[in-house]
């Protein structure tokens, strides 16, 4: 199965395929891809007559089939987009008459979000031999750092580590909102600038000061009255700061912790790949190590558990979100 650079680049050289079936957890890159079919198989004189929208809730595969057997009007070929189409998925194998024997004036593009194919049926090996089938994978969280990395690397900027976790922290795994942030910081950062702490905080409204990452740093180093002032930021702006995803990211960074103290190499580079970081964090765990014996760590991913349950409303009705965080956090530092 190729990826989307290759589509991009085949459709550039105008190798077209009448049929892309984009399928996968992941809806980023089949917005990129339908998008790029959208913008750039027509010019916008042809546009008018020969690209069509359609919605897989308010169609049905012999419509699709209808209007992708028309011909275009005064151009070489006609697009037709099918959004949603996994609500398609009970009837999707209808199609597989037409993926066998597609017209090839038409590029039909069907966009199947969060489901895939099974590759076993007919369907997928029709579309296979005579379109494109493409899987878009949803990215682990561990790899959302290097991807904006070298988004921005494409776009010529750089970008601090810190200024990266912020984003990862803030925005999670959804690359959609990711890029919607990266696109407002390269409207007002000129190219070959390095993103900051501080641009995130100026134009995202991500503090650098009071964020999970800090926390994380203050509680590792043992700095009491830091994180009590982080914890109390958070606790009147819980919207922003969930105690859920507080709680699962110390839970997290206390894993790894542990991971550390089992290490038989503790070289910066062997740290770094093991506990799949960026180098630049290494320290931080070396601090918490020294701060954290093995045996406290195990207690503190114990504590961090029950802290999570408490935040879900299980056993804890009487607490208030804050107050969870602020009876955990003591219990780690003391």
């Amino acid at each position: 199965m190729v990826g989307v650079r290759e589509i991009v680049a085949d459709i550039k050289r105008g190798d077209i395929k009448p049929i892309y079936f984009l399928m996968g957890e992941e809806p980023y890159y089949i917005d990129k891809i339908s998008e790029y079919i959208e913008k750039s198989i027509l010019t916008e004189e042809e546009k008018g007559f020969n690209q069509m929208v359609l919605y897989g809730r308010d169609v049905s595969i012999e419509e699709i089939v209808s209007n992708a057997k028309r011909f275009p009007m005064m151009a070489e070929r006609q697009v037709i987009v099918v959004k949603e189409a996994q609500e398609l998925s009970r009837t999707i194998e209808n199609l597989v008459t037409y993926a066998t024997n597609p017209t090839p004036t038409t590029v039909l593009v069907m966009c199947y979000k969060y489901k895939t194919l099974d590759k076993r049926k007919k369907l997928a090996k029709a579309v296979a031999k005579s379109g494109e089938l493409f899987l878009s994978k949803k990215m682990y969280d561990n790899q959302i750092a290097e991807w904006i990395r070298k988004v921005l690397a494409g776009k010529n900027y750089e970008i601090e580590p810190k200024a990266t976790q912020m984003l990862v922290e803030f925005l999670g795994n959804d690359l959609n909102k990711i890029s919607n942030e990266l696109d407002k910081l390269m409207v007002v950062i000129p190219e070959n600038n390095t993103i900051t702490a501080k641009h995130i905080e100026e134009n995202i409204g991500i503090s650098k000061d009071f964020n999970v990452f800090e926390l994380r740093k203050a509680v590792g180093e043992k700095q009491v009255v830091k994180a009590n002032q982080i914890i109390n930021y958070f606790a009147h702006n819980q919207k922003s700061h969930p105690v859920v995803m507080t709680v699962s990211l110390l839970h997290s960074f206390f894993v790894q912790v542990l991971q550390y103290h089992g290490l038989k190499d503790k070289s910066r580079g062997a740290v770094a790949k093991s506990l799949k970081v960026n180098p630049y964090f290494v320290d931080d765990y070396i601090k918490a190590a020294h701060n954290y014996p093995m045996r406290k760590v195990s207690q503190i991913i114990g504590l961090l558990r029950d802290a999570d349950l408490k935040s879900k409303g299980v056993g804890a009705s009487s607490l208030l979100k804050g107050d969870i965080l602020k009876e955990v956090l003591f219990k780690i530092m003391h």
